[in-house]
């Protein structure tokens, strides 16, 4: 595979790693077999693609419900901020938690917590308990992703890091993907969907339980800060920000986009499948050329394409439909794969608690662009209706381009 490389990921990754970042967590990868670390990143990828599931069941539900009780729709967003604000702070905490509980104990955890957040959503009605429990559903999510993508870059063989968090997203990209339709099939009414929701995150610490082995272990506190992360690797750290803005501004707005078009609410569920179809899609080929290429060049490639893609659809727009169509599903992919592509990028530069902690950075940012996203985007549309949605993520697009070109900024 390294063979046709432009530049070798394992001689690159070790020219790149600061050297207070080896640690016991990379005397564990050596340790273990090819079998062993094949089954320990099996077990990570399998638990958090099934927590996807149950994630994307649980957020339109409880949209769905809040809905269903005469809430507004300013009322809803207000209930989704605070889960937003509480991936922030939740996951600036978790490599400390990683820390004090180790990896595989904090996941069981967090699964723990996450279903008695379920449980309680179904065990009353109440707003503003809603909101509080949302805020501690957001926390142990937080710490499940941010572990977990720990776990599977530190396991991560370098000359396939790329190829395997392209896998990851793939993965993760298919569960989110999978949980509507088991909303279809449950409905939203009751407390069935409730009890799904469960049993799908209790499903998810089985393969932790069965299959994990010996995953990396943290035994000292993080010897970066969040802020040492943007500042030597701002390309890969933004990029988490840009695709949780481009990702929650098209599922929130697509279905708007559509009947502002003048087309069904179904026309708009279609979009946002054709938008997460391209995320399945075109992760595994981007986590592959990540391998073959400087990670941050390709960063910069990547917010490139999705800026043509951006401009491309808004030109085109609904009465272009089939045209429109072929063009999400490529923008979608090109967009979605900024996230593998970046994660991949902070696993070549760090390791151990440092890793932890860049891990933990790339998700607040994430969460601090999902948060941003669908306004600045809205604004867009209420602006010039309704292609000023991809005007409006063309330049935050163009916003990062700029970023790469500083001159302190560098991309290798």
């Amino acid at each position: 595979m390294a063979g046709a490389a432009l530049h070798s990921s394992g001689s690159s990754e070790q020219r790149q790693t600061p050297g207070r970042a080896v640690t016991h967590a990379s005397s564990v990868v050596q340790s273990l077999s090819p079998r062993e670390t094949l089954l320990s990143l099996g077990s990570a990828i399998v638990s958090i693609t099934i927590v996807g599931m149950g994630l994307s069941l649980t957020m339109p539900l409880l949209a769905v419900r809040l809905d269903e009780q005469g809430f507004s729709a300013r009322a809803i967003g207000l209930n989704s901020t605070a889960a937003g604000l509480a991936v922030i702070v939740g996951a600036a905490a978790v490599p400390a938690f990683m820390r004090y509980f180790g990896v595989k104990r904090l996941l069981l955890l967090a699964v723990f917590v996450s279903c008695l957040s379920l449980a309680s959503f179904a065990s009353t009605q109440n707003y503003w308990f809603w909101l509080a429990v949302r805020a501690v559903f957001s926390g142990a999510l937080s710490a499940l992703f941010v572990s977990s993508e720990y776990w599977i870059n530190a396991l991560a063989p370098p000359r396939h890091r790329g190829f395997v968090l392209g896998f990851y997203a793939t993965s993760l990209a298919a569960g989110f993907a999978i949980g509507p339709m088991i909303l279809g099939f449950t409905g939203t009414g009751g407390i069935q969907p409730f009890l799904t929701g469960i049993a799908l995150f209790l499903l998810a610490g089985a393969p932790v339980i069965l299959w994990s082995g010996k995953p990396p272990a943290i035994l000292r506190l993080p010897g970066v800060s969040y802020l040492t992360v943007l500042g030597s690797v701002p390309l890969a750290a933004f990029a988490g920000l840009l695709h949780g803005a481009i990702e929650t501004a098209c599922l929130a707005l697509l279905p708007v986009y559509a009947m502002r078009s003048g087309r069904s609410a179904e026309t708009g569920a279609l979009l946002v499948s054709l938008f997460s179809l391209g995320n399945v899609v075109f992760q595994l080929p981007a986590g592959f050329l990540s391998d073959r290429m400087e990670r941050g060049k390709l960063l910069v490639w990547l917010a490139f394409l999705s800026l043509c893609g951006a401009l491309a659809m808004g030109l085109a727009g609904p009465g272009q439909f089939l045209l429109f169509c072929w063009l999400l599903v490529v923008w979608g992919g090109i967009a979605g794969s900024l996230y593998a592509v970046g994660l991949a990028h902070l696993g070549s530069r760090y390791q151990g608690p440092d890793l932890a902690s860049a891990n933990a950075t790339f998700i607040m940012l994430y969460a601090a662009g999902m948060i941003a996203g669908p306004p600045i985007a809205g604004l867009g549309m209420d602006l010039y209706s309704p292609n000023g949605l991809f005007f409006s993520i063309a330049a935050l697009l163009t916003l990062y381009l700029a970023l790469s070109r500083l001159p302190h900024i560098k991309t290798e």
